[in-house]
């Protein structure tokens, strides 16, 4: 049987996407391994053993080009109103809070939230299949 065990990103500074998923998430890094063209960090919660990859290519300047085919990447946490405040003190500026009732039933609560590479990531309230 198959297990994922983490997802990869290009960012540009590697400092501070370290710090974001840090403050956002509270991944620190497990690893970090350094190569002549590239750098990989990978990100850990003590809470999972799935990571972030972070891959920062060396001599990088301009922002990558996220495409049409990158969706998300995201979490579940305990108290989305709580975490959506905490989120906004620190500047990250998440998106409203969605309830998705398709049929008048709570399927799930989220908000999204943009790293500083604009990729999106999900913020969903423990429920359901979201655990």
């Amino acid at each position: 049987m198959a297990k994922a065990i983490h997802s990869m990103i290009r960012v540009l500074d590697e400092a501070r996407s370290v710090a974001f998923y840090d403050q956002a998430f509270g991944l620190k890094v497990a690893d970090r391994l350094d190569f002549p063209e590239f750098t990989l960090v990978y990100l850990r919660s003590p809470d999972a053993d799935f990571e972030v990859e972070l891959t920062i290519n060396k001599g990088r300047t301009e922002p990558y080009d996220l495409g049409t085919g990158y969706g998300h990447i995201a979490f579940v946490v305990d108290d989305l109103d709580a975490e959506r405040e905490r989120f906004a003190g620190l500047g990250l500026e998440p998106r409203p809070i969605v309830e998705f009732k398709p049929g008048g039933d709570l399927l799930a609560r989220f908000f999204f939230v943009a790293d500083p590479d604009g990729y999106k990531i999900e913020v969903l309230q423990k429920h359901g299949r979201y655990r």
